[in-house]
């Protein structure tokens, strides 16, 4: 009884406090949700981390080597100016002061708190001595090294929604909204600059993907393809201006649709959806980010899943572009070719990361892409070849169709997989890397009839259920659930090592030419792995899930690692925790 009354006790507390932060703005049910999940997460467990080893890991010591530190001459080297680090998304810092050898000195020397409760998974932006973050509502720049903000704006939404990060161009920042607008502010002082709009809130669109930018032009594109009726576009927008460039529909385009810009090229039809009547093409929209080769001028660009997401037979076909890589002229956003990795998909199984360019040691170019199905695809770039499609996570009943009647049992479930950080990739060791959730969920399907009655904008997955927590399936118990870190030959896609967590891994994995891999799971726990062997060389728990960006640069003259911490949402069983900003060094 007295436990019992301490829990009560506690959960009014909490509810108190997080009322009192929202101000009471129409967030009752994010509230009530978060403190269910704060008395869920009560008894939660220390990490644990288990490692396991390939029968090829030998020939990957015997090739190992560190290389010369020479890369970091160039000063953008020492910081990381945009999302994935790059513009080819290797996430791989040539930064090595903090290293095999030292980094059990590793310790926490500030905290940047936002004093927001946020789904807090924006990855930090580290250029010109400032260090960029976001919030759904605000941005905000501050010293790399001490913490200090140096300014912070804050931008009202109409419609809250998850926020990924800004990118950086010739002295501007950029990011978009909830409400479905990108907006543009000046690097030194945050006065906002334009916005454009590219997405309807009223039909539940939003803009929450982090953009990147290159060549006078901002990329960025809308996502809400969960809910009937929206469709994934995907932009580029003047870095001056704000004005759209073009514009490119993920998935077909019909005759009621809205051109916001010019329209990008395209061969796409409706021949590979077959949809009935009741049925408006839906998905394909995109909610991470993106990634450009400077080479090529081409964009590549995740197209998530198409829906009604669990019945594939309203939607007959492959339904292209969903479930695929597009790759787009980066200047006139003219199709170019596409890879399909999840087309025709009935789980949820978005291809929602953001791919990996490469060269690899063999002087493969490399496309590895991680979508939430639980496996590592390689292409070749040269021949468009798909070179090897491994699992990475657990795989369970992945060719069972759902139906009204059968619960099916499925894996990677809808919060499953590689979600929103894609794959990494260290050039020392020919690795890639890849973090994901191994969280399986149960689906039964509505009638025909109840799917076509959903109304448009409303979320759209065909599951049979009256718990909007269960939207996208049943998930399993939390206590069930597992994270994973798989390091795997980038040309072979053999894996050499593989660790678990007795929690879910979203962070960004990054690896550096110090020989470590840094990431975070759901626990709060910070982890710096052996590139070479997996082994743990340091951890540590940073007090807040972490499910945002980790980003390494060089500031006076020492490196140092920054952690998106606190990620906390109604859909996660975590500890309650504002989003903040940990550095750390040595």
């Amino acid at each position: 009884m007295r436990i019992g009354r301490r829990l009560v006790i506690a959960a009014v507390g909490v509810f108190a406090a997080l009322a009192v932060g929202y101000e009471f703005r129409g967030y009752v049910i994010p509230v009530l949700g978060r403190m269910v999940n704060y008395l869920r997460s009560w008894d939660a467990p220390a990490g644990i981390l288990t490692v396991e080893t390939g029968p090829a890991a030998a020939a990957t010591v015997a090739a190992y080597e560190f290389s010369t530190p020479a890369q970091v001459s160039d000063p953008s080297s020492l910081d990381w100016p945009s999302y994935n680090r790059t513009v080819t998304s290797e996430r791989y810092s040539p930064l090595d002061q903090i290293n095999r050898g030292n980094v059990a000195g590793l310790k926490v020397l500030c905290i940047y708190d936002t004093g927001q409760y946020s789904a807090f998974q924006m990855g930090p932006i580290v250029v010109g001595g400032a260090l960029i973050g976001t919030t759904e509502t605000d941005i905000f720049s501050i010293d790399p090294a001490s913490c200090k903000q140096n300014w912070r704006t804050v931008e009202h939404n109409k419609q809250n929604s998850v926020n990924r990060g800004a990118a950086y161009l010739d002295g501007r920042l950029f990011r978009g909204t909830g409400d479905g607008r990108v907006l543009a502010y000046e690097f030194k002082t945050g006065a906002r600059l334009w916005e454009a709009r590219i997405a309807n809130p009223d039909l539940g669109e939003s803009v929450p993907s982090a953009p990147i930018a290159w060549n006078g032009l901002v990329f960025i594109g809308n996502a809400g393809g969960d809910r009937k009726g929206v469709k994934g576009r995907m932009y580029a927008l003047d870095a001056r201006t704000g004005k759209i460039v073009w514009e490119f529909y993920l998935v077909p385009k019909g005759p009621g649709d809205r051109a916001r810009g010019p329209q990008g090229a395209t061969q796409l039809d409706t021949s590979t959806w077959g949809n009935q009547a009741s049925t408006p093409i839906t998905g394909g929209a995109n909610w991470t980010s993106y990634t450009l080769d400077p080479e090529t001028a081409e964009l590549y660009v995740p197209a998530g899943n198409s829906a009604p997401d669990f019945a594939p037979n309203l939607r007959s076909g492959i339904n292209l572009y969903s479930g695929s890589v597009v790759v787009l002229d980066a200047n006139t956003g003219a199709y170019k070719r596409h890879y399909g990795l999840t087309a025709g998909d009935w789980h949820d199984w978005d291809v929602s990361s953001t791919p990996t360019l490469v060269r690899t040691r063999r002087g493969t170019r490399l496309m590895a892409a991680a979508p939430k199905d639980g496996r590592l695809y390689g292409f070749n770039l040269d021949s468009a070849a798909l070179m090897y499609r491994t699992p990475v996570n657990r795989i369970e009943n992945a060719d069972v169709l759902f139906s009204t009647t059968t619960r099916v049992h499925f894996c990677p479930g809808g919060r499953g997989g590689t979600e929103w950080n894609g794959p990494a990739y260290d050039p020392q060791s020919n690795l890639v890397f890849v973090g994901g959730v191994e969280w399986c969920s149960t689906a039964t399907l509505q009638t025909e009839a109840e799917i076509a009655a959903t109304r448009p904008g409303k979320y759209w997955a065909a599951m049979a259920t009256h718990n909007p927590y269960h939207t996208f399936g049943v998930q399993d118990s939390f206590r069930n659930w597992a994270g994973w870190v798989y390091a795997s030959d980038a040309d072979t896609g053999a894996w050499k090592w593989r660790v678990k967590s007795n929690y879910p891994v979203q962070s960004g994995v990054t690896p550096t030419a110090g020989g470590l891999v840094f990431f975070g799971d759901m626990g709060g726990n910070f982890y710096a792995l052996d590139t070479v062997s997996g082994r743990q060389l340091w951890s540590g728990n940073l007090g807040g899930a972490i499910g945002g960006g980790v980003a390494t640069y060089s500031t006076a003259g020492a490196e140092k690692v920054a952690v998106a911490v606190g990620f906390t949402g109604i859909l996660w069983p975590t500890k309650i925790a504002t989003g903040k900003i940990v550095i750390l060094g040595l």
